[in-house]
Parts: C-alpha cells; structure tokens; sequence
C-alpha cells in the first residue's frame, strides 16, 4: 500500500483528496496546509507520494517541491491546481513534479494519475 502527503491550505481539498485514495487502498500518513509545513513532513514521514496544491500561503507548492527534490530526488509528487494557473504547472514539471492534477478535479482523474505513477491498472 502507498503511503501518501497530501499539501493544500483547504481542509475541504485535503479531506476530499484522502477520501478519493482510501477508496484506492492508498494510506494518506499525513497532511499539511502549507509549503513549509509540507517539507517538514515529508523529512518526518518519507510518503511515496505528495500530491501538493500550487498556491498556498508562506511557501508555495512550487518552492516545496524544489525544497524536496533537493534533498530527495525521487521523490514522487504530483502538483494540483486551477486551469487558470497553466504557466505554474508547467514549471511544477520542469522544477521535477511527476504529473499534475487539474481543480476541479473529479475521482477518476485522480485515480488514473496516481495509479500511472505506481504502474497500476485502473
């Protein structure tokens, strides 16, 4: 079973993304409202995956991923935002995020993204 982080400033987003996993079998360990709190957890708990929102207040998704990937460079995060927000997604991939997942997002979506990074039929 994949462990995995779970990064947003909304409480709505983070219970609604680990609704949709544990129906998956993946196990949320752990979640954080912002960038900063994000790489603190992921130094504590080491998650397979972090599915990790854009935009959030003290640092953003963008400099927590560089933040882990420079200590970690596998790991595995996937970044999720608005459509309005192309141009960040696109530097989320060229800054080592794996793949993004587009707000509103819908269970199927997040299920094909996540069981791609595992290798998982769907």
């Amino acid at each position: 079973m994949a462990s995995v982080l779970i990064v947003d400033d909304s409480q709505f987003i983070r219970q609604t993304l680990a609704q949709i996993l544990q129906t998956s079998e993946y196990e949320v360990i752990g979640e954080a409202a912002t960038g900063t709190e994000a790489v603190a957890k992921y130094r504590l708990l080491r998650p397979d995956l972090v599915i990790m929102d854009v935009t959030m207040p003290e640092m953003d998704g963008i400099q927590a991923l560089k933040c882990i990937h420079s200590e970690f460079q596998d790991a595995q995060i996937v970044m999720c935002s608005t459509v309005s927000q192309q141009r960040m997604m696109v530097k989320a991939i060229e800054s080592g995020a794996k793949d993004f997942i587009v707000k509103p997002f819908h269970k199927t979506t997040v299920l094909d993204t996540v069981h791609r990074l595992f290798r998982k039929p769907i």
